[in-house]
């Protein structure tokens, strides 16, 4: 009854926020007697502090967004129970430290059991190899991040790591978790977007002038929009003159005209149909309310984006359409493949690496399977560029998140202050034998289609996974 939900308190239980709060409740959970049972005591208690540390981190990671985990996972008291009852019987067990079962029980099973991003699961285990190895025991004051502040403190009683964890950082900065502290500006911006977002969603919707006012606003939106839309491209006329012999890019070029001809015609009919609705020649349905809504917002109606993933707003996500229009059209007019491919113009960009391997798989005469990829990033700039590779393509257009480029050295390098994007110069993609391929000193660096990159219910957002030269640090 309703009169009962009035009258009841919802209450909700949040582990507390920073490093020094986590890592002082988990001190907490241990009691004396579980703090003394294990009989190597030495390993034990430098351990345990090991393990609280990568438990804290594992949990306050995720304030970072997507810069943090790709998928949030819920990481609970259980997973650093059944964590610390295997650290003790293990170290009871083996005169020798078995690192190997300890970070494959606690990363790979227990704390691992959550993860499902393959991800994930590379930053998983780095962390767990950090912070449980043999440097712990034998270094005095091992420290466990960039910033002198966190270290495994002398041996002593429970109490005595109690009141050393008071004394760390109230406020944790983004070098303890490895982070640069533009990832801190990333997540605060985020979440001040979906704060305002929030707020636009418990707007009062009042009539009157004000929705009349609403509905003229929404008519002159959809008519710019409707003016931008570029015409379909000519699919027949493309398939006539690519002929019969078709390559596997000339594949993929009609599909992707195919797709984002059903895009554009898409949106027309359903702009056309909303204005009709509100000038009332119409009824209109919950699709069109929906439309509506998006576009008052400023937000793409998700219909549109079943064709390919965008976090973008309405006006920018539609000057972006107008771009990869043009660079299909402009291919399909030519039938000649582009010189600089932009990757995230595709719908489907993982389709179009296939082709490029298939292509290259055709001209080795060895199987597709047998196939990866050699990233070489160019040193001149975009307009430089005037001949098309001897192998492989030359991809335009990605971006780095939360690391630099140098192009002088043409290597990862830490990015300015300020700088939560770095565009990445052009880059040759070109297919080799897995066993030739360079992996020495080289970042396996993921790319992904858009920011979200856990991607959504219908596909995921990566797409391939580049090696990139490290810098000269660690």
């Amino acid at each position: 009854p309703i009169s009962i939900l009035q009258s009841s308190i919802r209450m909700t239980t949040e582990p507390p926020k920073g490093l020094r709060a986590n890592m002082k409740r988990l001190y907490n959970l241990v009691s004396e007697t579980q703090f003394a049972i294990c009989q190597n005591q030495t390993k034990y208690k430098r351990l345990l502090f090991s393990l609280c540390f990568f438990h804290s981190i594992l949990l306050e990671r995720k304030k970072f967004q997507q810069l943090g985990w790709n998928v949030v996972y819920s990481f609970n008291d259980s997973d650093f129970d059944v964590s610390e009852n295997l650290l003790a019987i293990y170290l009871d067990e083996y005169p020798d430290t078995p690192w190997d079962a300890l970070k494959y029980l606690i990363a790979g099973v227990n704390y691992g059991g959550h993860v499902t991003d393959d991800w994930d699961r590379r930053l998983l285990t780095t962390y767990i190899n950090q912070y449980f190895n043999e440097g712990v025991l034998t270094s005095q004051f091992y420290r466990l991040s960039s910033l002198p502040k966190y270290y495994i403190p002398r041996d002593g009683s429970l109490q005595s790591y109690k009141d050393y964890i008071i004394t760390l950082p109230a406020v944790d900065q983004p070098q303890a978790f490895g982070q640069h502290p533009n990832a801190d500006i990333t997540s605060l911006i985020t979440e001040s977007r979906l704060l305002c977002e929030t707020l636009m969603s418990l707007q009062v919707h009042s009539g009157g002038a004000q929705e009349t006012n609403k509905e003229d606003d929404v008519m002159m939106i959809s008519t710019e929009v409707l003016q931008k839309i570029p015409d379909p491209i000519d699919y027949e006329t493309t398939d006539k003159l690519i002929g019969a012999k078709k390559t596997p890019l000339d594949v993929v070029l009609l599909q992707e005209i195919s797709r984002y001809n059903i895009l554009l015609i898409s949106m027309k009919d359903s702009l056309q149909e909303l204005q009709k609705g509100i000038q009332g020649l119409v009824v209109m349905s919950s699709e069109l309310e929906e439309i509506f809504t998006c576009i008052y917002e400023g937000r793409v109606p998700s219909p549109w984006l079943k064709a390919y993933s965008s976090v973008k707003p309405l006006g920018s996500w539609t000057h972006d359409l107008m771009l990869r229009v043009e660079h299909f059209a402009t291919w399909a007019g030519t039938t000649h493949a582009p010189l600089l491919f932009w990757l995230a113009a595709y719908t489907f960009p993982t389709g179009f690496l296939t082709a490029v391997l298939q292509t290259s798989a055709r001209q080795l005469g060895i199987s597709v399977d047998l196939l990866g990829w050699d990233f070489t990033p160019q040193a001149l700039p975009e307009r430089d560029i005037q001949l098309p590779p001897a192998e492989g393509v030359y991809v335009r257009g990605m971006h780095l998140e939360g690391a630099g480029w140098d192009q002088k050295k043409l290597c990862l390098c830490e990015p300015s202050p300020l700088q939560l994007v770095c565009p990445m110069p052009v880059i040759l993609f070109k297919p080799c034998e897995v066993t030739k391929k360079r992996s020495k000193g080289m970042y396996t660096c993921p790319v992904y289609y858009y920011p979200v990159r856990a991607g959504g219910q219908s596909r995921e957002s990566f797409v391939v996974a580049v090696d990139l030269k490290g810098g000269s640090e660690e």
